[in-house]
């Protein structure tokens, strides 16, 4: 990987690339500390101090925007959202997947444009719920309607800032725009990680030996966790694929032996993200119109500590237990979804039949859908689970007390997005070998 980037670093087309990430990057964290107009900064501070739920989840992923109330306060999440419903609806509406599947260029447009309709749509109403939720907790200057005009212009403007400068990170920079801004917000918090763990060792009494160990055993099952995430996300099953000589135009075409590459993790993160969105959902709705949630009875605050569970413990130990269960069922099922929704077994039986080709010992057609359908349903079981593992992770740490937000669901992303953007990394520097090879 270090040869890698020194090699980009050498090479002035990739280092101006890169150089520029590095720029927008900065107007990203930069933004995270511009608060949106008509805030009182001092009931701020005091009403996120002790943010935890739905609340703390949010802000780590921001990078400390939330907590500021700053115009990068939502987050690219509803770009996020948006490409979630596009994928849905390609699955439903005939028109959307032909535009996904046989469009091209010209329908990956399209796909784009109604992509950032519905994130606008969806910072629209985000920014509201916003604006309900905090205005009776006297974060804001007053409650009038131009201070609700102003803070929810600048949430919907902030968002759309941030969907630019994903598409620029994409189009001009190195590595996929959204993800990166993902990682730097994660990224921005570990500053704080490691002030919890030099905590851990130097307490008010002086140095624990206890902290010490505590310490080294939180930094050894991070370096393994790391370690595990590499290897599932690397690791896939190579099913071989032989295609007989065939006549292609005039030319006679020899025997060729390939292999599909299935991915252990061909889901990656999508399914932790989509069941963490199912599980907040309901709180996010129930405290924009209930006043003072957290602190009462009934049905709807049990329903309310219930979905919070999945980002804090303070809502005792039947609810996280309940929390965790379902969480670990949503995050199963939703990777058997996204697992089927982007592999289709049938569909690659089809044009490995279509092209002449079989697998060694199955018979083409029903057979070879039924093979591959028995690996990528084994896969996916290993991949879920260890999905859920990851996730749920940090619930479990969250129960010695530890103020420690950088957990495995983060790791994954990190871990995720270094990849891709190191191989993207090593595309460029191919591409360039061979321009100059050919020049």
């Amino acid at each position: 990987m270090f040869k890698t980037i020194k090699n980009a670093l050498k090479t002035p087309e990739v280092r101006k690339k890169l150089i520029y990430t590095l720029l927008l990057i900065v107007v990203f964290r930069l933004g995270c500390f511009i608060t949106v107009p008509g805030v009182n900064n001092i009931a701020l501070n005091e009403a996120m101090s002790s943010a935890n739920g739905v609340a703390g989840l949010i802000n780590m992923i921001s990078g400390g925007a939330f907590s500021r109330f700053s115009i990068f306060a939502m987050t690219i999440t509803p770009y996020i959202t948006a490409s979630i419903v596009i994928q849905l609806l390609a699955m439903i509406v005939p028109a959307l997947e032909r535009l996904t599947k046989e469009g091209g260029e010209e329908g990956r447009k399209k796909i784009n444009k109604y992509t950032k309709i519905i994130t606008i749509i969806l910072a629209l109403v985000e920014a509201i719920g916003l604006f309900l939720s905090y205005k009776n907790a006297g974060i804001f200057v007053d409650n009038t309607f131009m201070t609700a005009v102003t803070v929810i212009v600048s949430l919907v403007a902030g968002t759309s800032i941030l969907m630019w400068l994903g598409d620029q990170i994409t189009n001009k920079g190195i590595g996929n725009g959204i993800s990166i801004i993902i990682f730097v917000g994660i990224v921005s918090g570990l500053p704080g990680f490691a002030t919890t763990l030099w905590g851990l060792m130097f307490t008010e009494s002086g140095f624990s030996t206890t902290g010490l160990l505590l310490m080294l055993g939180l930094i050894l099952g991070s370096i393994i966790l790391i370690a595990a995430v590499v290897f599932v996300q690397q690791a896939e099953r190579k099913v071989p694929v032989q295609y007989s000589k065939r006549v292609v135009g005039r030319k006679m075409m020899g025997a060729q032996n390939t292999h599909i590459p299935l991915k252990l993790a061909m889901a990656g993160v999508m399914p932790i993200i989509f069941a963490s969105s199912f599980m907040t959902f309901p709180a996010m709705i129930i405290q924009m119109f209930v006043k003072d949630i957290a602190t009462k009875t009934g049905f709807w605050a049990g329903v309310y500590k219930f979905s919070i569970a999945t980002s804090t413990s303070n809502v005792g130990i039947g609810y996280s237990i309940g929390n965790a269960i379902v969480y670990l069922l949503l995050i199963l099922g939703f990777t058997f979804f996204y697992t089927y929704a982007t592999f289709n077994p049938a569909e690659v039986s089809a044009n490995i039949k279509k092209n002449g080709g079989f697998i060694p010992g199955i018979r083409a057609g029903k057979p070879t859908t039924e093979y591959l359908s028995s690996i990528i349903s084994k896969l996916t079981w290993f991949g879920g689970l260890f999905l859920a593992i990851i996730a749920i992770l940090p619930m479990l740490l969250r129960f010695t007390n530890l103020n420690i937000a950088f957990g495995g669901t983060s790791i994954l992303i990190l871990v995720g997005v270094a990849l891709e953007t190191v191989q993207q990394l090593e595309s460029q520097l191919a591409m360039r070998h061979y321009k100059g090879f050919l020049e």
